[in-house]
C-alpha cells in the first residue's frame, strides 16, 4: 500500500504509525482476499482488537479508525457469506443465535449485578452508564429498536471505583461480542 493511504496529522499532532498502519492493511486485504481462510488469517475480531503506536505526523486516527470500522464490517459479513455458503442459511441463523444467547445472559441481569466489581482499588467502568448501554443494546435484540453498530463500537463509559464500577475487562468483552453479532447481521 502507498504511504498516502490515509491523510496525516499535522504539526505536533500524533497519529498512528504509519508503517504499522500500511502493514496491517496489507495483511488484512491478503487475507480477505484469500477464496479459503488460512492459519494466521486475520478476521473481523483482530481488526477490533487492533492498536497502532502513536507518532508525530502519523496517519489521521479518526480516519484510520473509520476504516477499520468498515474493514470489521467486511470481514464479519465475509464470514456469514461463508458458513452461508458452507454449511447453509440454518447454521449460520443457529450460529448468531448461539452467540446472541450467550449475550442474552448478562442483559437479562439485574441494573448492578450484569458484571463483576473490579477488584478493591483498580477503576471500572461507570454501573449506570453500562447498564443503560445494556438496556439499549436489549431494546435492540429483544424489540428490533434501532440502533448501529457504531453506537456500541464507540461507546465511552466514565470511570468509577469499587461497588459503583463494573469490571472493564469483561464489560468490553460483552461489547466485542455485540459488535460481533451486530456487525454479522447488518
Amino acid at each position: 500500500m502507498a504511504d498516502t493511504t490515509f491523510p496525516r496529522m499535522s504539526g505536533w499532532k500524533n497519529g498512528y504509525d504509519p508503517k504499522q498502519v500500511d502493514s496491517f492493511f496489507k495483511r488484512a486485504r491478503e487475507s480477505f482476499e484469500r477464496p479459503t481462510p488460512q492459519p494466521g488469517d486475520l478476521d473481523s475480531r483482530a481488526v477490533r482488537t487492533v492498536g497502532f503506536d502513536l507518532v508525530r505526523k502519523g496517519y489521521h486516527v479518526a480516519v484510520v479508525d473509520a476504516a477499520l470500522d468498515r474493514l470489521e464490517d467486511a470481514f464479519a459479513k465475509q464470514a456469514r457469506d461463508r458458513l452461508i455458503a458452507q454449511s447453509g442459511q440454518d447454521a449460520w441463523v443457529q450460529e448468531l443465535t448461539r452467540v446472541a444467547a450467550s449475550l442474552r445472559g448478562r442483559l437479562v441481569r439485574e441494573s448492578g449485578e450484569r458484571f463483576d466489581n473490579p477488584p478493591a482499588g483498580v477503576i471500572g467502568y461507570d454501573i449506570a452508564q453500562v447498564d443503560d448501554m445494556c438496556e439499549k443494546v436489549n431494546s435492540y435484540f429483544t424489540q428490533g429498536v434501532a440502533m448501529s453498530v457504531d453506537q456500541v463500537r464507540r461507546v465511552l463509559f466514565k470511570t468509577a471505583k469499587g461497588n459503583k464500577a463494573y469490571d472493564e475487562d469483561q464489560v468490553d468483552a460483552f461489547i466485542d461480542r455485540v459488535v460481533e453479532v451486530m456487525a454479522s447481521v447488518d
